[in-house]
């Protein structure tokens, strides 16, 4: 009796991991006329057959791409047509796989779907991440540029597209939904709000083609995954969706099983709303033709914890240089638009920190306040930092743990600088100026003044100077041009070139002239004397990362630090006379 044990044993094994390979149908064997079946899920974590009847092959869709088109039939199709989740069901020709549902027509009154062919779905030659031109940080702090890839194409009903992934977000807020859904829905996206997270049946079925699967981003508190269907298994490989996800190429993403609650006609695009089960391996590549991972082991996630006035987040994000920060910005919006009004005034003092594996941390302590739209200011002014680091430094960034405390006020605090003056216009070196400044907050009787003192060097050069007092978003302009130096710059370097940037609660003033200054490493050098003049100005100079700039700064102090948003800058002329 014990081989016969051993053989139930080994067959149950088999189906544990999946169903034993279908044969592969060539491209060049198909043909118009020919039906077959295809493989989804419906309701539950049930696979049920579809019918197929192809219509023909298009020839070079994309760059050596071909697609076979089919219309499809039976079970709910009639009523919603190709639906968002439908991605990756395979479909058999004579009991041979020839492809997976992959892409259809905006508005089509019929189910009409374009196939990718298998063959395309299970070469693994494409498999280097496409890198977009590296972001400025002033663009992404400034929202002209987003922090996830931009989309491929246009998404137009007059063509064939990828079908459209459905994306849950658990614990988030509808505001949410309807600040980043554009963004979403141009990378292929379809954000459907509320049914993240673990379903109470999320499904224990074999993972088999037809299956479906939950691709995660984000998990605990708040969680975020994208849904489709499961294609091939092969041992503990597995390809899905028959199109690209986000085309980052290879990632590491947990990947969960996942079971239909129902499906939801819509005259645009129907979809299926699924909710999340249990772990079962992790996506290992995402690329045009689909995604591929492996059975088993989930990816390490990097622990993030997010608290709003004492409300505290726990949550998992994954490990990429576009999703963690884009994540960071989701995520801390939601908690944010959770526990603060969005109508009227409000401030928001952000303390965070980003710790790496291989590098200083990244310090994220700043203040936002206005009249409207705080939230959306701390989102990307918090998230911005992170994803200018992941996507500009020569060597990967590991980020190993994020935390951010925000602490949140119904209260405009932004601080005017209303007036400047000085003691004297004229002076020698070694002297010392008195400096005055006028501030006035958000109500008519908060006026201040504050008063510093500069002392001129005493080998100070005779000529004029310019005495700027300046918040730190205006100073910070002039400081994003050495950041444009980010390719030579060592990871540690770069977190330190961002981390120097300036805080928003305090009043700067910069002492500078005219003339030849210097940078090495994204870093000003103030009052170069001659002897080291003459080396940053030789090739040596350049060769090591000396850079010239068309002024100098003499020096730079902190005038104040307020619990405001400093807003403004005032410049005054200095003559240092013989």
């Amino acid at each position: 009796m014990r081989p016969l044990r051993l053989l139930f044993r080994m067959a149950a094994g088999l189906v544990l991991v999946g169903a034993v390979s279908a044969q592969i149908l060539p491209l060049d064997q198909v043909r118009a006329g020919q039906r077959g079946v295809g493989r989804t899920v419906f309701a539950g974590d049930r696979v049920e057959e579809f019918q197929v009847e192809i219509l023909g092959v298009l020839e070079n869709v994309g760059p050596k791409q071909s697609l076979i088109l089919g219309r499809l039939s039976g079970g709910p199709l009639a009523e919603t047509g190709v639906m968002a989740g439908m991605s990756g069901s395979p479909v058999y020709i004579d009991g041979k796989l020839a492809g997976a549902v992959a892409f259809s027509f905006p508005f089509s009154t019929e189910p009409l779907a374009g196939i990718r062919p298998i063959e395309d779905m299970l070469r693994e030659d494409a498999s280097a991440r496409v890198e977009p031109a590296r972001p400025s940080l002033p663009e992404l702090l400034a929202g002209d540029r987003s922090i996830l890839p931009g989309p491929s194409g246009t998404r137009t009903a007059e063509r064939m597209i990828p079908i459209a992934t459905p994306v849950s977000f658990g614990g988030f807020t509808e505001r949410t939904i309807e600040v980043f859904g554009d963004q979403l829905r141009a990378l292929g996206l379809r954000p459907v709000q509320g049914v993240g997270g673990q379903a109470r049946d999320g499904g224990s079925a074999a993972v088999e083609p037809g299956s479906m699967i939950s691709v995660g981003m984000l998990r605990g508190d708040l969680s975020m995954s994208a849904a489709g269907t499961v294609t091939q298994v092969e041992g503990d490989r597995l390809w899905a969706f028959g199109h690209a996800f986000l085309s980052t190429g290879p990632l590491e993403l947990p990947m969960m099983r996942a079971s239909v609650l129902t499906l939801v006609p819509n005259v645009q695009n129907s979809f299926k709303l699924a909710g999340e089960g249990a772990l079962i391996g992790k996506v290992t590549l995402d690329r045009t033709a689909g995604i591929a991972g492996s059975l088993g082991p989930g990816p390490s996630m990097v622990p993030f914890r997010l608290r709003v006035n004492g409300q505290t987040y726990d949550m998992e994000a994954v490990r990429d240089p576009f999703l963690t920060p884009f994540l960071l910005q989701i995520a801390t919006f939601s908690a944010i638009d959770a526990e603060q009004r969005q109508l009227g005034p409000s401030s928001l003092r952000i303390h965070g920190r980003v710790s790496f594996a291989d590098a200083p941390p990244l310090e994220l302590d700043d203040l936002y306040s206005g009249a409207s739209g705080v939230a959306q200011q701390a989102a990307i002014g918090t998230a911005a930092p992170l994803a200018f680091l992941q996507q500009t430094a020569p060597a990967d960034l590991n980020v190993e743990r994020i935390e951010i405390d925000i602490d949140a006020a119904p209260q405009d605090r932004r601080i005017r600088v209303t007036g400047a003056w000085t003691d004297r216009r004229r002076m020698q070196a070694g002297e010392t100026v008195k400096i005055s400044v006028a501030l006035r907050g958000p109500g008519a009787d908060e006026r201040t003044v504050r008063e510093l003192e500069w002392t001129a060097p005493a080998a100070i050069a005779p000529g004029p100077l310019q005495l700027t007092l300046s918040d730190a978003a205006r100073l910070n302009t002039t400081e994003f041009p050495l950041l444009l130096e980010a390719g030579t710059l060592t990871p540690s370097e770069l977190v330190h070139a961002v981390n120097r940037l300036r805080r928003s609660d305090a009043l700067y003033l910069r002492v500078w002239r005219s003339g030849v200054g210097f940078r090495v490493q994204a870093q000003r050098m103030e009052q170069v004397p001659a002897s080291l003049r003459t080396i940053l100005e030789s090739p040596q100079g350049a060769a090591g990362g000396a850079s010239p700039e068309s002024y100098e700064v003499l020096a730079e102090l902190n005038v104040a630090t307020f619990n405001g948003v400093v807003d403004g800058v005032l410049s005054l002329p200095l003559e240092i006379t013989q």
